[in-house]
């Protein structure tokens, strides 16, 4: 078996590149070049890390399984921490579905990445805290309880422009994150 052909064929499903992929499973896009050529073999926890990325296991990878997973456990979903924010994909098969729901928190004064304009729509809705949403030269301001619905003609990311931490529900159709 071909691991890192079949292992390509996931991520261009999943409508991934090399470095978003690597990214999300803190690996270098290098190694991911590597393996998806079959140059370099991952080990069994890093191939279990990357099929977890792209929404697959070891048993669907190896197996052919399509049974689809509904419900998801805190453990089964990907966190990403950073200085002063952290992501979690809360469905890790997102990338292969229409729409990536993650929840996001930002500490005070902190900024999502800024997303380029696309042809998709993008739902948020503020759990907690006061945020800004940046959408071209156009700011608008979103509190707890609040929510937005985006058709990003612009660049756009959110700040937390409040005094304490802010969490949300953000919803990418397609998956962008």
């Amino acid at each position: 078996m071909r691991i890192g052909e079949k292992l390509k064929e996931l991520r261009i499903q999943r409508n991934l590149t090399q470095e978003e992929l690597a990214d999300r499973c803190e690996l270098s896009k290098g190694f991911i070049s590597q393996v998806e050529r079959d140059l370099a073999s991952p080990s069994i926890a890093t191939l279990t890390d990357l099929l977890e990325c792209l929404g697959s296991s070891l048993k669907e990878f190896f197996a052919g399984d399509s049974t689809e997973k509904v419900v998801y456990a805190p453990q089964d979903m990907f966190e990403k921490e950073e200085e002063n924010r952290k992501i979690t994909w809360l469905v890790p098969a997102a990338q292969r579905n229409a729409m990536e729901p993650i929840l996001l928190e930002l500490d005070p004064g902190a900024c999502s990445v800024e997303l380029p304009p696309s042809e998709g729509e993008e739902f948020g809705y503020v759990l907690k805290g006061s945020l800004t949403l940046h959408a071209g030269s156009r700011k608008y301001r979103i509190r707890k309880g609040f929510s937005f619905c985006l058709h990003p003609a612009t660049s756009h990311y959110l700040e937390n422009t409040g005094s304490g931490p802010a969490s949300l529900i953000w919803i990418s159709n397609p998956p962008s994150f």
